[in-house]
């Protein structure tokens, strides 16, 4: 199998399609954004979807069933905010082992609607099965958007800043500790960016109603790849500064996670955005904590991490399906 960013832009080429007016964006961001309404009256559409997959996303003898379906919506929640939309309604599909008790759907189910009502949004439908292998849960989200205001991973310009919500590598540093000692149980206060991350759904609305923003992605794969993400759509580069990125503390006692995870560990669901260089934004924006970390350059495509005063070129070793 080839790498899930080959095999994406495979299917990219393969489904390019102009022949469709109400597509106004499809594959290649975190929403796909369509114009339903005829005569283009009216609110955008947008829509996402995701995987969470046993023993990959997740393990049952690391997370509580609520921990798993409150990570599941917050995928797409997070993909709604990464676009400054409105999250409306989910669509759960899941595919269950039959020997899997029903305790554990009621109180995956009971997680999941428990953020969805923080985000009032409406769980609408899905569908079920039978896995012969695991358990199996796709999450579409639904949402809307004011017309022609999605914010896109195309929109940043050389000179622009870069700015990160939150703090970085609190859920990396939650696996490495699982896979250090697999028969070790974490607890999840300890440990909150992994086992119930928080969708920065208001933030990205208020970026977005402001025009704060140029460009954005949210960390899912991890800061370097999806700054990488946004460097590729935007035909430009990126500069970053080591000592500026907000590290997350986790534990007990509470400590500050390795460099390298802020980097690369991603299922942060942080907003990772640029914004003109005439704006100086706040600190705080919506409640959440907006860190600086760098400047979007003219080197296309080639993102240059500054650490110590060296200047180093980072590579994307963030989450890649297939990746070898």
């Amino acid at each position: 199998m080839i790498a899930e960013k080959a095999l994406i832009a495979q299917i990219r080429r393969l489904a390019k399609s102009k022949g469709n007016p109400a597509v106004l964006t499809g594959i290649g961001d975190d929403c796909a954004v369509l114009r339903l309404q005829a005569g283009g009256k009216g609110p955008d559409t947008l829509v996402t979807t995701d995987f969470s997959l046993e023993g990959v996303h997740f393990r049952r003898e690391w997370h509580s069933p609520e921990s798993v379906g409150h990570r599941c919506l917050t995928r797409g929640l997070s993909d709604i905010a990464a676009m400054g939309g409105k999250p409306v309604a989910a669509f759960l599909s899941l595919a269950l082992p039959r020997a899997l008790p029903s305790a554990w759907v009621t109180r995956f189910v009971q997680g999941l609607i428990s953020l969805a009502k923080k985000h009032h949004v409406t769980l609408a439908g899905g569908d079920t099965a039978e896995s012969p292998n695991g358990i199996l849960a796709d999450i579409v989200l639904v949402g809307t958007m004011p017309k022609g205001k999605a914010v896109l991973r195309s929109g940043a310009h050389a000179g622009d800043r870069i700015y990160v919500s939150g703090e970085l590598g609190g859920s990396a540093a939650a696996v490495w500790q699982m896979r250090k000692k697999p028969k070790r149980k974490l607890n999840p206060r300890d440990y909150p960016h992994h086992f119930f991350p928080q969708p920065r759904v208001e933030l990205g609305q208020v970026l977005c109603q402001k025009d704060l923003v140029s460009a954005m992605i949210d960390t899912s794969d991890g800061l370097s790849t999806d700054l990488a993400h946004i460097c590729e759509e935007s035909e430009v580069g990126a500069e970053i500064q080591a000592e500026a990125l907000p590290l997350a503390s986790v534990g007990k006692p509470s400590r500050e996670v390795d460099l390298e995870l802020a980097l690369h560990g991603g299922e942060d669901y942080e907003l990772l955005f640029t914004a003109p260089r005439s704006l100086r934004l706040p600190s705080h924006i919506a409640g959440v904590p907006i860190t600086q970390i760098g400047h979007v350059t003219q080197l296309r495509k080639r993102i240059l991490m500054i650490r110590g005063g060296v200047g180093l070129e980072l590579q994307p070793r963030g989450w890649e399906h297939f990746r070898k």
